[in-house]
């Protein structure tokens, strides 16, 4: 499976989960919707940039010249496309379901503004997680490394 296939399904299927717990959360209890929605947030965004440090980190272990590196904007970009238009239209889809409520926006909502939004959601905080995992191992690379000792200079 394409890496970037696992990483839509994965944080698709996260971002509709969520979504579905933040609907029977706010049936439940509608006046703690605003901290519901921060936590789904905090959570979405924490499993994103974890991925990414990971992500960041296996690339510069493999690759020690930043120059040879994978290209991980593509692959974010691809699952954050993905991810987000697959979970606007399983979100739409379950929308349909009785007991279920998320929030009855239009399909094409949920494959516009919602999926833009979701795409942001898994594209910024992967590329940050990525860049601080790079960053991260190229540290470890430094200090490992010994300093070189000034040679002498000969007349």
């Amino acid at each position: 499976m394409n890496a970037w296939v696992l990483r839509a399904v994965g944080l698709g299927a996260l971002t509709v989960l969520l979504e579905t717990l933040l609907g029977f959360g706010m049936m439940t209890w509608p006046t703690a919707g605003a901290w519901m929605r921060i936590l789904c947030l905090i959570v979405l965004v924490g499993a994103v940039l974890t991925w990414g440090v990971l992500d960041g980190r296996a690339d510069r272990r493999a690759n020690p010249d930043p120059e040879q590196g994978s290209d991980l904007t593509m692959r974010w970009l691809e699952a954050a496309v993905a991810g987000g238009l697959g979970a606007g239209l399983v979100a739409w889809l379950l929308d349909f379901l009785p007991k279920f409520d998320l929030g009855d926006q239009g399909l094409l909502f949920n494959i516009t503004s919602g999926a833009a939004w979701i795409i942001l959601l898994i594209f910024i905080p992967g590329m940050l997680g990525v860049t601080i995992g790079r960053f991260l191992v190229g540290r470890e690379h430094k200090k490992r490394a010994p300093a070189a000792s000034p040679e002498p200079a000969h007349a």
